[in-house]
C-alpha cells in the first residue's frame, strides 16, 4: 500500500490580527501605561512653554499669549550675535570635565583606603571627612580666596578646578560605602594571586563599583555645569572666562 507525499509548508505563515483586534490592544495598552503618558506630558509642558517663549518677540513674551505669532526666529541668531556663548560653554566643559575627572582620580583611592585597608587612625580620619562633608562651603570661601588671589590664580579657572583633584568628601563617603558591599573573597583571591593593593584597585574593585563611579561622575558634572557662585567669584572679572 502506497501513499501520496504530502508537501508540507517549511514556513509558518503569521496571520495578521483584524483590525478590530488591534485597536483594541493598542487602547489596552495606553490605558496600562495611562499615569506614565500623563507624567510625560506634564514633564514636557515647561520645555514646550520655554520653546515657544524663545520664539517671540519681548513684547509677545511679556503678554499672556502661550503661541508666537509670528515666529521670531531671528532670536536664536541674535544671541549667539551678541554674546560669546559657544566661549561660555567650552569654559563650562573645561571646568566640569576637568574637575570631575580629577574628582575621580584623587576619591576613588582615598575611598579604597578607608574601606579596604586597615591603618592606624583609619576612623578618626574618616571623622575628619564626615566634619568636612557637614562644613559649608561659605564658612571657607574667604581664606581659599586669599590664598588663590596670592598665588596670582583670580581671574582663571584654576581655582575652580585644582580643589578637585585633592578629593571631595561626598564623593569618597559614597564610594566608600559601596567599597564596603564588595565581598572580601574577591579581593583575598586576588591577592592569592599575586596582585598588590593598587593592582586589586584597579583590577578588581573598580570593575564592580562601574555604578558608583558613574553616580559621583553624573553628581560631579551636574554640580559643576550649574555652578554660578564659584565661577562669578574667581572668574568674574575676566570676561573670557
Amino acid at each position: 500500500m502506497s501513499g501520496a507525499a504530502v508537501d508540507l509548508p517549511t514556513t509558518a505563515v503569521r496571520r495578521e490580527p483584524p483590525s478590530s483586534i488591534k485597536r483594541r490592544n493598542l487602547l489596552i495598552k495606553i490605558a496600562d501605561h495611562s499615569l506614565l503618558i500623563v507624567l510625560a506630558f506634564a514633564f514636557l509642558a515647561p520645555v514646550l512653554f520655554i520653546l515657544l517663549t524663545s520664539l517671540m518677540t519681548t513684547n509677545q513674551a511679556l503678554s499672556a499669549k502661550l503661541w508666537p505669532s509670528p515666529f521670531a526666529w531671528h532670536n536664536y541668531v541674535e544671541v549667539f550675535s551678541s554674546a560669546p556663548i559657544w566661549r561660555w560653554a567650552l569654559n563650562s566643559f573645561m571646568y566640569a570635565s576637568l574637575a570631575t575627572l580629577g574628582l575621580l582620580v584623587s576619591s576613588i583611592p582615598v575611598a579604597y583606603a578607608f574601606s579596604r585597608l586597615r591603618w592606624r587612625g583609619r576612623d578618626w580620619v574618616f571623622m575628619v571627612v564626615l566634619v568636612a562633608l557637614m562644613l559649608p562651603p561659605q564658612v571657607t570661601v574667604v581664606p581659599l580666596y586669599v590664598m588663590w588671589a596670592k598665588l596670582h590664580l583670580v581671574g582663571t579657572l584654576w581655582p575652580l578646578i585644582i580643589p578637585n583633584w585633592f578629593g571631595d568628601a561626598f564623593a569618597i563617603f559614597l564610594l566608600r560605602q559601596f567599597f564596603l558591599t564588595i565581598p572580601e573573597e574577591y579581593l583575598d583571591a586576588a591577592r592569592v594571586d599575586g596582585c598588590g593593593e593598587f593592582r586589586i584597585l584597579t583590577s578588581v574593585v573598580l570593575r564592580l563599583a562601574k555604578p558608583a563611579i558613574a553616580a559621583v561622575a553624573l553628581f560631579s558634572i551636574l554640580y559643576t555645569w550649574n555652578d554660578f557662585f564659584l565661577p562669578l567669584l574667581y572668574v568674574g572679572e575676566n570676561p573670557d572666562h
